[in-house]
């Protein structure tokens, strides 16, 4: 029997292909546009996923056997169309927990500090010019911060910023009853309205598209902050937008978008009150060794007939046990 060969759409850390490489064929596609990814994925046996892939594309997979996530959010992956033809989907949830937290405290801190300002200043202005925007910096310790989404990224979040920065932290989420000792429950509406600093870490699903809605913008102080390491479309892009450019908030750091790439004529790129980043808040040295190991462990999990440990639609095993067998596994 011939070994399976496993498409990546993108390039994982070496630990994961160090595990990979003594029982599958690992190839890399080409491209990650649609065409490419259906024409590369017809001899796929297993598919890592981190790019979004056409609706249609297990249509053109008749080998697939398993579809790992390499990350959290499955939005980029069509699951009911995996599930009908069983095809079993995994995914690594918490592993890049803490990079992302970091990422989102470190804008906090940069925006409280005007840091960039100061930078941008000296290099220009010189010493005295960036010295005086100091004057208009803030502690972190004793304000508000809202998380909208506390699962493994908030609650990471919202430990930081309660034990390390003495921030207090309120959050909302589906259950709010489920959430931890150190973050007191608020609905949507009361977060937005008292926080200092927002962050949305929140899956995108249809309960949470739009949900940072210009109503919602509308009730932000004058000064808040919002940081969205979410997805784009939990944002609505154009209210948000709107009121940076009218300076009805303090700033937003965004590291992800409506549309991706973020098109270089975008508005957002011509404001100086957001700091922008391209989709990147989870990428550090260690969470991509983590997350490239856990997939290649699952994928060879799923591979072997074996249920994986991080399984999104359960629901497909049977369907994936006859897939297998009319497959000759």
């Amino acid at each position: 029997m011939r070994r399976p060969r496993v498409l990546l759409t993108n390039p994982i850390d070496r630990a994961g292909a160090e595990i990979l490489a003594p029982h599958a064929d690992i190839a890399l596609a080409a491209a990650t546009d649609p065409d490419t990814l259906r024409r590369e994925v017809r001899d796929a046996d297993a598919l890592v996923v981190r790019a979004l892939l056409p609706t249609d594309l297990f249509e053109h997979a008749p080998r697939l056997r398993a579809v790992v996530r390499h990350g959290a959010g499955v939005d980029l992956i069509a699951v009911g169309a995996a599930t009908a033809l069983g095809i079993p989907v995994a995914n690594v949830p918490a592993v890049n927990a803490p990079t992302v937290a970091e990422y989102v405290v470190g804008q906090f801190l940069m925006h409280a500090h005007r840091l960039a300002s100061i930078d941008r200043t000296m290099r220009t202005a010189g010493w005295s010019a960036a010295r005086g925007l100091a004057d208009g910096a803030v502690e972190l310790a004793g304000k508000t911060v809202g998380v909208v989404g506390v699962g493994a990224i908030g609650t990471e979040i919202a430990r930081i910023c309660a034990a390390g920065l003495r921030m207090k932290v309120l959050g909302h989420r589906r259950r709010l009853d489920a959430l931890p000792a150190f973050v007191a429950p608020a609905a949507l509406d009361d977060l937005f309205g008292a926080a200092d600093f927002i962050t949305l870490a929140c899956p995108l699903t249809e309960a949470t598209r739009g949900l940072a809605s210009a109503p919602l913008i509308a009730r932000m102080k004058p000064t808040a902050f919002l940081v969205n390491v979410s997805r784009g479309a939990v944002v609505d892009q154009a209210a948000l937008t709107r009121a940076l450019a009218e300076r009805r908030i303090g700033g937003a750091a965004l590291d992800v978008f409506a549309v991706q790439p973020l098109a270089p004529d975008d508005p957002l790129m011509r404001l100086d009150n957001v700091a922008l980043s391209p989709h990147l808040a989870g990428i550090s040295r260690e969470s991509m060794a983590r997350l490239s190991r856990i997939a290649a462990e699952e994928t060879l999990r799923i591979l072997a007939g074996e249920r994986p440990l991080n399984f999104v639609n359960p629901e497909c095993w049977p369907a994936s046990l006859r897939r297998r067998a009319e497959l000759g596994y």
